[in-house]
């Protein structure tokens, strides 16, 4: 491999305190295998536990860098925090929970040098999630096919490499609730996945919950496409013809049957009101959530603020292997 390529490794950090030594002892055993300069950049996204304590005690490595963000924004906020500061040629992300083993970034590495890749992802194999992980991620891969346009299996999986050029366009989007894989593929010309070995947490609980694959899914759909306001167009117009169609048919068949048919239309009269008025919830809440967005990037608050960067000598910031 080339020995001038530096490589720098961005992980999100929030109440990790169980799997930080064990995380650190393996990224140093398999960097230095490696025998590539590179840098490890924790980002500290506003941890309540002693995560930020044992992240300081980790800068007697040369190698080893943190950005302290001021509260917590969420992983992709921390990943962009720790994207604005890089270094590297390469640069990879992961998990700090050891689901992505650093084990794995060899292969990545590999694979975007050979093939000359903007992009590397990754799909795991046999996932050690439960249903209620593994069923929400397949939904989001299939709408983020559906809208990058990109035959990617899995976008989940925050173990990928990136162009340090690709990494720099991403930063200067400015965007606000973005998808960074997704965002990825839309500057990158090559892109290609590998397999990876998925494990179980090495310690302590996710801190993903329905509500935050939730919003995920949201911030995909809306950053890139304008799909559901089209689809409330469309469905608001077939609507409106059943609606026509509905009545006409409503007419004819009290002229036929009478008054007293389908005891005098209530019934049929509250299904309809029901439904339009269940479309038109939905209608407002997908058109909020644009509008939301606008909103938010008009405002133009930053999408995180750091505290503090450790350490402030420019020297420490790289190992050479």
């Amino acid at each position: 491999m080339d020995k001038e390529a530096m490589i720098s490794l961005v992980i999100p950090v929030y109440n990790e305190e169980a799997n930080l030594s064990h995380l650190l002892e393996r990224l140093r055993r398999v960097m230095q295998k490696m025998g590539k300069s590179y840098e490890i950049i924790f980002v500290d996204d506003g941890s309540r536990d002693n995560t930020l304590s044992i992240l300081k005690g980790f800068l007697t490595y040369p190698e080893v860098r943190i950005v302290e963000l001021t509260r917590n924004y969420g992983q992709h906020a921390a990943i962009f925090s720790g994207f604005s500061v890089v270094r590297g040629d390469i640069v990879i992300t992961l998990d700090a929970d050891l689901q992505n083993p650093p084990e794995e970034i060899p292969n990545l590495v590999k694979v975007m040098e050979e093939g000359n890749y903007d992009v590397v992802g990754t799909i795991r194999k046999e996932r050690k999630d439960s249903f209620f992980r593994t069923f929400p991620s397949r939904i989001i891969n299939v709408v983020a096919r559906k809208i990058t346009k990109v035959n990617m299996s899995d976008w989940g999986c925050m173990l990928r490499a990136y162009r340090r050029n690709i990494v720099e366009r991403m930063v200067n989007c400015h965007e606000h609730s973005t998808f960074i894989p997704a965002l990825a593929t839309y500057f990158a010309k090559k892109v290609t996945e590998i397999e990876v070995v998925h494990e179980t947490r090495y310690g302590g609980e996710s801190h993903y919950s329905l509500r935050k694959l939730i919003n995920l899914q949201f911030d995909l759909v809306s950053s890139f496409s304008d799909f559901p306001l089209k689809f409330i167009m469309y469905a608001g117009i077939g609507m409106a013809f059943l609606g026509i169609f509905f009545g006409v048919f409503l007419g004819i068949a009290r002229l036929v049957y009478g008054a007293h048919w389908a005891a005098q239309g209530v019934f049929t009269l509250f299904a309809l009101l029901f439904a339009f008025v269940g479309f038109q919830f939905f209608a407002l809440g997908v058109m909020g959530e644009y509008i939301g967005r606008i909103y938010r990037e008009v405002r133009r608050r930053p999408e995180y603020m750091v505290e503090r960067i450790y350490p402030t000598d420019e020297s420490r910031r790289i190992c050479v292997s």
